[in-house]
């Protein structure tokens, strides 16, 4: 299937998500969970960023992102490891989950097959199955919808944010003229300049999404950070900025006051150095407001790629790594 076909069937994806939750089963004894590691990488590991954000503000147990071969030394039986691999065979996220296994902890897996789900179903580990074959990158809406149905389900979370899912999907839908319009936009701003992409704390994963995206669609290479840690470090190196660079702010809504007033400042003083792009997310939720900005950026890498005929497909330098790293 084409990059094309696949970002637009994120809606789509979002609804079957929320079909598998709704019918899957979690039935593990998850009541003395005293903190969370979720485990993934890239395209799997990017949706344990987003939620882990989303819920900051609802969880009453630390949750912890594991993205390499080890885990925390804080791991033990009265933890709840999440393994999400799409493929089923990310070697770092296998072998976090059998690091947690020797730790005696809790374990749940999403995952398309391969490995990951081999190894919950021979241990009698909760696992919730997706669709595969595509690009992990694709894939976000089924990690994302899983992870906030586990945390629902072992009642970390409240069900609503599978509403505010919903209700990001449709919202995408119904702004499509809109988002496509912006994401052209944004990819001609890019073009042949450096991106860097800025937002609040509460978006960095949207901000890391965002560079991703256009690492493997655009092959691009960008770089984000968040405001305010932005204003205490980077902010002094745009005295040495210049046209060279494409400054992207993501405008939100619910920040902080003071985060407001510092995106202002900070804007006004990148933009004495050269053009700015503004990207303002709509919806009434945190995760309405991420799924918005997201498609957007979807989008402007695909646009990107277009800009100078670049296969959004290829992978072929990862590919390599794989087959390298198979050998050693």
């Amino acid at each position: 299937m084409e990059m094309k076909q696949l970002i637009e069937a994120f809606p789509a994806n979002i609804t079957e998500a929320l079909e598998i939750a709704q019918n899957s089963s979690i039935s593990g004894d998850y009541g003395n969970v005293s903190n969370i590691l979720i485990c993934g990488m890239g395209g799997s590991g990017i949706g344990g960023s987003l939620v882990q954000t989303w819920l900051a503000d609802e969880l009453k147990v630390p949750v912890s992102i594991a993205k390499d071969y080890s885990i925390p030394n804080f791991v033990n039986e009265n933890t709840l490891v999440i393994g999400s691999s799409y493929s089923g065979n990310t070697e770092e996220t296998l072998s976090a989950i059998e690091e947690a296994q020797k730790k005696g902890a809790k374990i749940i897996g999403i995952t398309s097959g391969g490995k990951m789900e081999a190894l919950c179903e021979s241990n009698g580990y909760d696992f919730i199955k997706v669709p595969g074959g595509n690009p992990p990158r694709t894939a976000l809406a089924y990690s994302l919808v899983q992870l906030l149905h586990i945390f629902a389900t072992i009642g970390m979370s409240s069900a609503d944010r599978l509403n505010e899912m919903a209700a990001g999907r449709d919202l995408i839908v119904a702004d499509s003229e809109t988002i496509h319009m912006k994401a052209k936009g944004l990819a001609e701003h890019l073009h042949q300049k450096v991106g860097i992409m800025y937002g609040t704390t509460a978006y960095d994963p949207v901000l890391v999404r965002a560079r991703q995206q256009f690492n493997e669609n655009s092959k691009y290479l960008n770089w984000t950070n968040p405001i305010p840690e932005m204003n205490h470090n980077e902010l002094v190196g745009w005295g040495g900025g210049d046209r060279r660079f494409a400054p992207v702010f993501f405008k939100t809504q619910g920040n902080h006051p003071r985060n407001d007033k510092r995106i202002e400042i900070t804007r006004e003083k990148i933009a004495e150095k050269t053009a700015v792009f503004d990207i303002h997310a709509k919806g009434d939720s945190q995760i309405e407001q991420s799924l918005y900005l997201i498609n957007i950026v979807d989008w402007a890498s695909f646009y990107l790629a277009a800009l100078d005929d670049i296969d959004t497909i290829d992978i072929a330098v990862i590919d390599y790594l794989k087959g390298t790293l198979a050998k050693f």
